[in-house]
């Protein structure tokens, strides 16, 4: 009989001591609360936990990814768009995520989703798909300093995908055809610009230099005898008559000149 009451009371005490040894990985930590009231952090390593007087709850470290459901929201312009987002953080103060909310996991999620529709509502469609670092880091920031009191650390926030009604696409697909029709065509006209200013000093620099003149009017002819064609327009350029005239004229006057009088 007293062995068997030995037996029992070796089998408490290991029980009681298995009871009271705790073992937190690295990224673990033990908030200690001594008969309700919070006692201390603890871990990582070999904790002793009294029974009964002292509870423990465990409270992971590591980044959390939670993926925030998608949202239906109407935008500045007033288009109806659903957008969904993942978010990253982690808990960085134990004792208030235990303390200070009831399910931190929980009101984070709550939180992303209310903060995602509440940010995301204040901008135009445009912004949403063009602007969505900004829209993420301002999203994050929110986010942060709400669940700074929580002992939460929001690390980065990722808008996903944007989706948005096929009569939507099709407004835009029509108004992306017309910005790139409205740029090839000012880029046609400062082509055009360009080459008449070109023109216009080219014509002033042959105009400084008649012999440059006659040399384009030879290249001309050059480039047409080339061409296979059985009519020649000869070109006469009006400077060339007034050259002749003058050495004509000169000519007629220096015979004159030179004849006896009668």
């Amino acid at each position: 009989m007293t062995e068997i009451f030995t037996i029992v009371i070796i089998g408490i005490v290991l029980a009681i001591l298995a009871s009271a040894l705790r073992v937190l990985r690295e990224y673990e930590r033990g908030v200690v609360f001594m008969l309700g009231r919070f006692y201390r952090v603890k871990g990582p390593g070999l904790i002793i936990i009294i029974p009964i007087i002292q509870q423990m709850v465990r409270v992971d470290l590591r980044t959390i990814v939670m993926d925030i459901p998608t949202q239906d929201l109407i935008t500045l312009d007033n288009v109806s768009v659903k957008v969904n987002a993942v978010l990253y953080f982690r808990v960085v103060d134990s004792q208030p995520a235990i303390i200070n909310v009831e399910d931190y996991m929980q009101a984070t999620g709550q939180l992303a989703q209310t903060t995602l529709r509440s940010v995301l509502g204040q901008h135009e469609l445009d912004q949403l798909l063009a602007e969505r670092e900004k829209l993420n880091a301002d999203i994050q920031a929110i986010l942060d300093q709400q669940t700074d009191q929580w002992g939460i650390k929001v690390s980065n926030v990722e808008i996903k995908h944007v989706d948005i009604d096929e009569s939507m696409i099709r407004a835009i697909a029509k108004q992306a055809e017309a910005e790139r029709e409205r740029r090839a065509k000012v880029i046609h006209a400062d082509g055009e610009f360009q080459a008449a200013e070109r023109l216009v000093e080219a014509a002033e620099r042959l105009s400084g230099q008649p012999t440059s003149m006659q040399l384009r009017y030879l290249q001309t002819l050059t480039e047409i005898a080339g061409e296979k064609s059985s009519t020649i327009v000869f070109p006469l350029p009006v400077n060339l008559m007034d050259s002749l005239q003058q050495l004509l004229g000169g000519t007629a006057r220096t015979d004159t000149e030179d004849q006896p009088a009668a």
